[in-house]
């Protein structure tokens, strides 16, 4: 959500922030509908005013057995108009409401340019590829391999875009989200939190999935919402709240089922687990001071990062291009894992700064020591996505015979297994 004072006193800036997204200028749509909007609101108080002043009118004379009916007369016309200003108002409110409800982020400056992920900056790698020696294979050609994976049956009980798990693999994903959630509240200093996985519009709303991305949504028959991410019940926890600013930050993680119905996601990836209808992921939600939301991006950025280095995944951290970034973000890094069996960086976690975005749409503020009240900062971030980290660990720790050896991280979760290979 914008600041509509922000809006007023800039709307060439405000155009000119948005296109770098490629949005149209819309300040003048969004003044026009402001003006309407504040000019019925100025006449309903006109009318109340008038409205009072009649009736004490119409007290005065009766008490002094006058004829009161004109003045009784006017009042009831007036009340009728008002009933119709505050509907009008009401539309003009919501029309306004939309218009920005639909419109993303600003972007931060330092946000390259670029029309879609083909302007994504490198920032840093880590760790270099592991040199195999034998023709790499993809994750779903292992996991079929050694018969715990098994798409044929995931497709019997649910359809495309599912997967089951059998044996080692399906403890290894048990154990992917159980270290990283051990990592993040142990050394990191999240509070692991336990979350529904159906919200309602409100608090879909809140985070910006809503109205804009109803089709990426898997929504129930008594109208809540599947969680895509466990952000969006995360972040919705001060929503309407006012928190006292020394009790920020709130650093919270969860590890939770995510449901995505993928409606822009036709025919991509559409071997194996990379891009699923429902997917494991240990979310990381803070909730900040405006002016220390840029260091804890860097933070939050680095907690998912240490995930990484302890799974010894060779990764990389992109800045994204302004074509590729979020709708309610302001700036975001990928981390990317190196996938031998596809020979290519993808995607396995993103850390998002959505500044005071979301905080308006969910009214979330804080008190200041000196008594005044604003807007929190928000970011959310992977910490990381368990399918994704299933999948690289796969492919990064499979041997010439097929067989995948586990991170040493992961072995005292897996009681003590070094190794998961055929029987």
């Amino acid at each position: 959500m914008h600041d509509i004072r922000a809006i007023r006193a800039d709307p060439a800036g405000f155009d000119a922030a948005l296109a770098r997204r490629g949005v149209q200028p819309v300040s003048a749509e969004v003044l026009e509908k402001d003006a309407a909007h504040r000019a019925v609101l100025t006449a309903l108080q006109e009318m109340q005013s008038r409205r009072n002043a009649l009736s004490r009118q119409v007290g005065e004379g009766r008490r002094a057995k006058a004829d009161t009916s004109m003045l009784e007369a006017e009042a009831g016309a007036l009340r009728a108009e008002m009933e119709r200003l505050e509907k009008r108002a009401d539309k003009l409110q919501g029309e306004l409401r939309l218009l920005l409800d639909c419109l993303p982020n600003r972007l931060d400056p330092e946000v390259p340019d670029g029309p879609d992920e083909s302007a994504n900056v490198v920032l840093a790698e880590h760790g270099t590829p592991r040199e195999l020696g034998f023709v790499a294979r993809q994750h779903f050609e292992l996991g079929e391999a050694l018969g715990l994976m098994d798409f044929a049956a995931a497709a019997k009980l649910a359809g495309a875009r599912f997967t089951v798990l059998r044996g080692p693999l399906a403890r290894l994903e048990r154990a992917l989200g159980q270290f990283m959630i051990d990592l993040h509240t142990g050394e990191h200093g999240y509070v692991e939190t336990s979350v529904p996985s159906l919200v309602n519009s409100t608090t879909a709303y809140g985070t910006g999935n809503l109205p804009k991305f109803e089709e990426d949504l898997f929504q129930t028959t008594d109208g809540r919402w599947l969680i895509p991410t466990a952000e969006m019940p995360l972040t919705n926890l001060v929503a309407g709240e006012v928190v006292a600013e020394q009790d920020l930050p709130i650093r919270l993680t969860a590890l939770t089922d995510c449901f995505r119905a993928e409606a822009g996601a036709a025919g991509r990836d559409t071997r194996g687990m990379l891009r699923q209808h429902q997917f494991r992921k240990v979310e990381l939600v803070s909730i900040v001071h405006p002016e220390q939301s840029v260091a804890e991006h860097e933070r939050m950025t680095g907690c998912a990062e240490k995930v990484l280095s302890a799974l010894e995944l060779p990764f990389r951290r992109v800045v994204l291009s302004s074509g590729d970034t979020g709708f309610a973000a302001a700036k975001t890094y990928d981390l990317e894992v190196w996938l031998p069996g596809q020979e290519a960086w993808r995607e396995i976690s993103s850390c998002s700064n959505c500044r005071d975005f979301q905080a308006r749409r969910m009214n979330a503020r804080f008190r200041a020591a000196d008594k005044s009240i604003a807007f929190v900062h928000t970011l959310n971030g992977s910490g990381i996505a368990v399918g994704r980290a299933l999948i690289a660990v796969i492919e990064n720790g499979q041997q010439a015979d097929g067989s995948i050896v586990i991170p040493e991280a992961l072995r005292p979760y897996m009681a003590g297994m070094e190794r998961i290979a055929s029987d």
